[in-house]
C-alpha cells in the first residue's frame, strides 16, 4: 500500500548564529490512499528524555496554531501560506541560544503517518571582546598580552597580529590559540607598537587592540632617596611647627599666671628710706636699755654699716654731732673701755 512520504532528506543538522533566521525543511507527497484530514505538527523534543514533547506549531483542517508559548509567538512561522500543498517547512526568526535543541516535523493523513527529524545548534557570535596588558612594561621583562570574549560559543579561537611597525609579531612570541594570551619573553623597545586581537568561532568574529609601550628601567634607587628627604624635611618643618606652639603656649599660661598673681589689696614694697627708719628705731629702743652687760655687743657694731636717713635729705639739713650732756658712767671701774653713746635730740635725729 503505497502512503505519504517526506522528501526533504538531504539536510539534517543545522548551525546558525544568534539573531539570523533559520528554515528547517519539511517538504512530502500525499497519496491517493491518504484519505483523512491533513494535520502537520512541528514538535520540540527536549536534551532531557525526562521532559515531554513539546508542540510549537500546527496546522489542522485548514488553520495555523502557533500560539502555545508566549517565548516563540511570533517567531516561528510555516514557510508556506498553504501547508496542505505539500511544503511544511518552518521557520525561525531572531534564534535565540535557548533555541538550540531538536526539531521532529510530523506529518499525519490517515492511515499515512511520516516524521523527520532536525538537529539545530545556535551560536553565539563573539563579541565584547576586550584586549589587557599584565606585567612590568620594562626592557628585559616578560609581558603578557590578554584577549577575552564575555560572549561567544565555544569553540572560541584567539589570533594576534601587529598593526604598527613591522607587522610582525616579536620572535620570543609565544602564542595561546585557545585561551588568548601572548608572552613576550626578554621585551625590548623594538616590542613597542599597536596589537591587534581577533576572537573567532564558526558563527563570528570580534576583535580588540592595544598599545604596548616598552621603556627603560627606572632609577629606583633615586626615587627612595627623594623619598627619604621629603619625609625627613616634613618631619622637620613638624617639628618647628610643635616647638612654636609649645612656645606661645608657654607665653600664654605665663602671662595668665602674673596676671592672677598682681592683687590690689597686697602692699607695696618698702622703700629704702622706710628700711632705713625701722632699722635706727630698733637700735633706738635697744639703746634705752643699754646697761654695761650690753653694752659690749653693741660696740662691735660699727657706725659706717647702720642706715641713715643722710642719703635722703640734702646736706644743708644735715645736724652737726654735738658732744652728749649725759654724763657717762665711770666705765673704768667696770673694767669696760668708754664709748660715744648716740643720743636722739628733739626732733628725732640721732646725736
Amino acid at each position: 500500500t503505497r502512503s505519504l512520504t517526506i522528501t526533504s532528506v538531504d539536510q539534517s543538522m543545522f548551525e546558525k548564529a544568534q539573531g539570523e533566521k533559520v528554515t528547517l525543511p519539511c517538504t512530502f507527497e500525499l497519496s491517493e490512499e491518504d484519505e483523512g484530514p491533513l494535520d502537520i505538527e512541528w514538535v520540540l523534543i527536549p536534551a532531557d528524555n525526562q521532559k515531554k514533547e513539546q508542540i510549537i506549531i500546527m496546522y489542522a483542517a485548514d488553520r495555523v496554531y502557533n500560539h502555545f508559548y508566549a517565548g516563540l509567538t511570533g517567531r516561528m512561522q510555516f514557510t508556506n501560506l498553504d501547508p496542505k500543498s505539500g511544503d511544511g517547512s518552518l521557520d525561525i526568526l531572531n534564534l535565540k541560544a535557548a533555541d538550540t535543541g531538536t526539531y521532529q516535523c510530523k506529518v499525519k493523513k490517515a492511515p499515512g503517518v511520516q516524521s523527520k527529524k532536525i538537529q539545530l545548534t545556535v551560536l553565539v557570535k563573539p563579541a565584547r571582546t576586550k584586549c589587557s596588558i599584565e606585567g612590568s612594561q620594562v626592557i628585559g621583562r616578560d609581558v603578557t598580552l590578554k584577549c577575552v570574549s564575555q560572549e561567544g560559543s565555544p569553540l572560541l579561537s584567539y589570533d594576534w597580529r601587529r598593526v604598527s611597525g613591522t607587522q610582525n609579531l616579536p620572535a620570543t612570541s609565544m602564542l595561546n590559540k585557545n585561551t588568548g594570551e601572548l608572552l613576550l619573553k626578554n621585551a625590548s623597545r623594538e616590542y613597542s607598537g599597536t596589537y591587534n586581537c581577533v576572537a573567532t568561532n564558526r558563527v563570528g568574529t570580534d576583535e580588540c587592540s592595544v598599545e604596548l609601550n616598552v621603556t627603560p628601567p627606572v632609577n629606583t634607587a633615586g626615587i627612595i632617596i627623594g623619598a627619604i628627604i621629603g619625609t625627613l624635611l616634613g618631619l622637620s618643618v613638624l617639628c618647628s611647627i610643635i616647638v612654636c606652639f609649645c612656645k606661645k603656649h608657654r607665653e600664654k599660661k605665663y602671662e595668665k599666671e602674673v596676671h592672677h598673681d598682681i592683687r590690689e589689696d597686697v602692699p607695696p614694697p618698702k622703700s629704702r628710706s622706710s628700711t632705713a627708719r625701722s632699722y635706727i628705731g630698733s637700735n633706738r629702743s635697744s639703746l634705752g636699755s643699754m646697761s654695761p652687760s650690753n653694752m659690749e655687743g653693741y660696740t662691735k657694731t660699727p657706725y659706717s654699716q647702720v642706715p641713715s636717713e643722710d642719703f635722703e635729705r640734702a646736706p644743708a639739713q644735715n645736724p652737726a654731732f654735738a658732744p652728749s650732756k649725759v654724763a657717762a658712767p665711770n666705765l673704768s671701774r667696770m673694767g669696760a673701755v668708754p664709748v660715744m653713746i648716740p643720743a636722739q635730740s628733739k626732733d628725732g635725729s640721732i646725736v
